[in-house]
């Protein structure tokens, strides 16, 4: 019995290979494989390894080598029919019928393929004929390179009324064919098929082996639908079916992200920016079936969806489908976009700024707290509702310990969040003090290398903030930075020195920047660099404070006591004695003597 390619990918699909082989093999990860002790052969130091992304198995010490098929063949001695059925009971697949009908449907299949094809080659002339000339001029427009939109076998549809199926007649396509595949609809039986697609730029859609499944569309001008997917055929799922996957395997293979966006142009700049991982779902959210091709490739695929409200919907949405299925080795991380840009716009700026948003990517568990209580309630009615959706949200995941990983985590989140809160409160019902100017005798440097070190380590910005608040700098561009940064203090959350450049640079606040940056350091030491250690770059900004303006730190000094007198913890008793080193240092004491103790 011949079983069509079709339903044995999606054995292999529903079917990871590390979940089937983990049942007799103890695997752990190694970079991108999985390894363990080869089962067909005995040995002591772990010589079989398991490429999820590629589907296969290897041993490097007897040479086994084979998929999911193979494995449960030879390690149950198992014909190649009876393994397939009894993974398809287990995936829940009714195996193919071998009829008469069953061999036609193939064939069919075959053909329609062949068809899809025929009908993309004919696309991507046409856009580099004199009648694509304004489609080729918008992808160029859009940043894309010639061989970008070769790579990607873009095209142009042309003004529709038959073209396709009037150029494809010599290949022997038909009509009901070009129904078939998505190209041409029929309405009304009683009159002809017309072209669904008519004067748009053509993205030809690819399964996952690389294979012409279907079509989507971008029109010129201001027509409607701006982007248009062709309907559910035999070849294509839109639930099952992610634009760039047959780009994206081979690029996550060799160590790229995995990273979903929005659209078509969207994965196809990002791949052409050295984002080889870039993938995106055809006009509808996130599906299981996308999820499950997503993990078959990252343990931990990045969602980059766009900066606005329906791009936060997106994102949240995507995470309450995932929540349920995710376990160790299997999760998502969310990396948001400024306000305004999407990942296209981003990337055309400079890879650098899309790089910033990638490495701050955050975790489910952090995003889902920031979505769910990233606006704090002002009434205990509406702070009840919000742990109660946390509480419902972390519910819903099915692996136990996980499950209670995150409810720990999302408590612990919240009661930092109501101590800050109430912090927040009791000073509001105080005066504000006034800003203390820094002296004269302080040089600008001095106040350039205070912020220099925020800028690089925004991770200071937290214990930095109220300092800086309590100054005023003397330097017109200094002043306004601190300004910012005070300002900006909590949407600057999560963001890495880039990030938090690009941000206050979005301010209008360029020309500060450079006059901070774009000038030597005076006299910190290495530190000051994005690579430094945290700590050192928590002494280093105290230090510096304290030549800037040591009555400021004397305040700081005792303000520390305080707190870390009315509550003592590790990151109080920290800042304390960071801010004490600072002291001394600043005063030529050095050091704190061993034994000595800044604590009250």
């Amino acid at each position: 019995m011949a079983i069509p390619e079709s339903f044995l990918d999606e054995l292999r699909a529903r079917l990871p290979l590390a979940a089937v082989v983990g049942r007799r093999v103890q695997l752990r990860r190694v970079g991108r494989d999985l390894k363990g002790l080869c089962p067909f052969h005995a040995e002591k130091t772990p010589s079989f390894h398991v490429r999820e992304d590629k589907g296969f198995y290897h041993c490097f010490g007897c040479g086994a080598h084979g998929d999911v098929i193979r494995f449960v063949m030879t390690t149950e001695n198992l014909g190649f029919l009876e393994a397939v059925e009894r993974l398809a009971r287990e995936a829940g697949l009714s195996m193919p019928k071998p009829t008469p009908e069953a061999a036609a449907a193939a064939a069919r299949e075959a053909r329609l393929l062949e068809v899809a094809e025929a009908a993309a080659r004919h696309f991507a002339e046409r856009l580099w004929r004199r009648e694509g000339e304004a489609a080729l001029a918008y992808l160029r427009g859009r940043g894309l390179a010639d061989e970008t939109i070769r790579a990607f076998g873009l095209g142009w549809s042309g003004q529709g009324r038959g073209a396709v199926a009037q150029a494809l007649k010599a290949e022997g396509v038909t009509v009901d064919q070009l129904v078939a595949v998505g190209l041409m609809k029929r309405d009304d039986p009683s009159r002809p098929a017309v072209d669904l697609f008519f004067n748009r730029v053509m993205f030809p859609i690819h399964d996952r082996r690389g294979r012409v499944i279907g079509f989507g569309g971008r029109v010129l001008g201001d027509g409607q639908p701006k982007y248009l997917n062709g309907p559910e055929t035999a070849l294509f799922s839109k639930r099952r079916t992610l634009y760039g996957l047959s780009h994206a395997r081979a690029a996550v293979a060799a160590g790229a992200e995995l990273v979903v966006v929005e659209g078509y142009l969207d994965v196809i700049a990002l791949h052409q920016a050295g984002f080889g991982g870039a993938v995106a779902p055809l006009g509808t959210a996130l599906t299981e079936d996308h999820l499950a091709e997503l993990w078959r490739l990252s343990s931990a695929p990045i969602l980059c969806f766009d900066g606005d409200a329906a791009g936060a919907r997106a994102a949240l949405k995507a995470c309450e489908l995932a929540l349920p299925r995710i376990g160790p080795g299997r999760t998502l991380r969310l990396a948001t976009l400024p306000p305004g840009e999407d990942p296209d716009s981003l990337v055309r700026r400079g890879r650098a700024h899309l790089e910033a948003v990638l490495g701050a990517a955050r975790g489910m568990a952090d995003a889902l707290f920031v979505a769910v209580c990233g606006t704090p309630a002002p009434t205990p009615e509406g702070r009840a509702a919000q742990r109660r959706r946390l509480e419902d949200l972390a519910g819903t995941i099915r692996d136990a310990t996980l499950r209670e990983e995150y409810r720990r985590h999302f408590r612990d989140r919240w009661f930092a969040a109501s101590r800050r809160g109430v912090t927040e409160r009791a000073r509001a019902l105080r005066p504000l003090p006034r800003p203390k100017l820094v002296p004269e005798r302080a040089s600008a440097a001095r106040e350039r290398d205070v912020l220099a070190l925020v800028l690089s380590h925004p991770s200071l910005l937290p214990e930095a903030e109220e300092a800086l608040a309590g100054l005023a700098f003397r330097s017109a561009p200094c002043e306004r930075l601190r300004a910012a940064l005070v300002a900006e203090a909590e949407a600057a959350f999560g963001l890495d020195s880039a990030g938090l450049i690009d941000h206050l640079r979005r301010m209008d606040l360029r020309d500060a920047l450079d006059a901070v940056l774009g000038t030597r350091l005076s006299a910190l030491p290495a530190c000051t660099l994005p690579g430094a250690a945290p700590g050192e770059a928590r002494a280093a900004f105290f230090q510096a404070l304290a030549a800037l303006a040591p009555e400021r730190l004397a305040d700081e000094i005792a303000e520390a006591r305080a707190r870390l007198a009315e509550e003592f913890t590790e990151a109080n008793e920290r800042r304390l004695i960071a801010l004490v080193q600072a002291q001394a240092a600043a005063n030529g004491a050095g050091e704190l003597e061993e034994g000595g103790s800044p604590l009250p």
